[in-house]
């Protein structure tokens, strides 16, 4: 096996495109405040920890908000935004999502904690998949009722309720759900159960969120796979093979940076949203392919594409198109990250990663 090897890469004419978007995409962020005490679940997840960072520019610095980690607080980061106080808290442990609750009141809460893949949801992991989706959000519903019902809560849901009505085409929030698999049907149970049992007084916001990637997502989910492959393969770990699944199953990817920004919008909209469901989404699908294709341009090496029939799914829709229009005509949210931005990005830190794995450099 070769060495990884130390090289200075310059830019690109395309590279200094994508740092002038992202450029840009800064300067369009909202610069409205969000009142209140603010709570969010599964801050160690993947869109939390840059959600963290965003809040943190918003919110009153001395409110006193909180971010809940893991049982054990093993997901925390070493730095958290210093407004934030990390908790330690198991959502589906008896009482214990009631007692930070009680005693942070907070005004807003994000709820984003989740087993979010839909692959261990379908090997062996369903029990788990239901327990943290649907047990723990009754946990955190029923606090909400009983310490803070006038509070604004924000469900991070998912398109994948729609499943195979995606079949009839085009999807906006007012079609029918026929979710495929138990993460999907979970997220589903786990809105049914926020709209029967909160109060009146809570403002419930349910978003589903269309694929949405970037830098630190795990790389069991299909874009991360696909660039540590290549950054191991230009490391010299790998043979010059990326294995991949079904690559004609179109899409709908968001980077993460723009999930947040349609976060904070409905969040700052909320006492006037004329409704509670929202898909967050760019309504423009693509073929796994045409991500891929963008990823392979970027690659300092030959790559093989081989595919693997352990990555086809049995239930794959071929094409998620999602219609998001309620949330732009609600918020005037608009996506702002390229997706070769975000190919970039992902790529980018997953040679970050390998070259810290080898302890060599890979020139970013």
């Amino acid at each position: 096996m070769t060495s990884p090897v130390s090289l200075t890469i310059t830019a690109r004419p395309g590279e200094r495109v994508h740092h002038q978007q992202r450029e840009i995409q800064s300067i369009m962020r909202s610069t409205a405040r969000l009142p209140g005490r603010v709570l969010v679940t599964g801050a160690g997840g993947f869109a939390a920890r840059p959600l963290l960072a965003r809040l943190a520019e918003v919110v009153d610095p001395d409110a006193g908000h909180v971010a809940l980690f893991g049982p054990s607080g093993a997901d925390a980061p070493a730095a958290l935004p210093a407004c934030f106080r990390p908790e330690a808290c198991d959502l589906v442990g008896p009482g214990a999502i009631d007692a930070i609750v009680g005693s942070a009141r907070p005004d807003i809460i994000l709820h984003l904690a989740a087993q979010s893949s839909v692959s261990a949801s379908l090997t062996g992991g369903a029990a788990r998949t239901w327990d943290v989706n649907l047990f723990g959000t009754r946990q955190l519903a029923e606090a909400v009722t009983r310490h803070v019902p006038a509070a604004t809560l924000l469900f991070a849901s998912t398109v994948e309720v729609y499943g195979l009505a995606f079949r009839s085409g085009r999807l906006d929030e007012t079609a029918a759900t026929a979710p495929q698999n138990p993460y999907a049907r979970s997220k589903r149970a786990a809105e049914d159960l926020l709209l029967d049992t909160l109060p009146a007084s809570t403002r419930l916001i349910i978003t589903r969120m269309t694929n949405h990637s970037g830098p630190g997502q795990a790389a069991q989910f299909v874009l991360p796979s696909f660039a540590r492959q290549i950054a191991q393969i230009e490391a010299g770990l790998a043979e010059p093979v990326l294995h991949v699944g079904n690559l004609d199953a179109e899409r709908d990817f968001l980077h993460v940076e723009d999930v947040i920004e349609a976060e904070l919008a409905l969040l700052m909209a909320a006492p006037g949203l004329a409704h509670r469901t929202y898909n967050i989404a760019s309504g423009a699908p693509l073929p796994i392919r045409t991500l891929l294709d963008r990823m392979l341009a970027q690659a300092r090496t030959q790559i093989e594409i081989r595919i693997d029939p352990a990555r086809l799914r049995p239930s794959d829709i071929p094409r998620v198109d999602v219609d998001p229009g309620r949330l732009m005509a609600e918020t005037g949210w608009r996506p702002a990250v390229s997706l070769d931005q975000l190919v970039t990005d992902i790529l980018a830190d997953q040679r970050r990663q390998t070259g810290s794995q080898t302890g060599s450099s890979t020139g970013h």
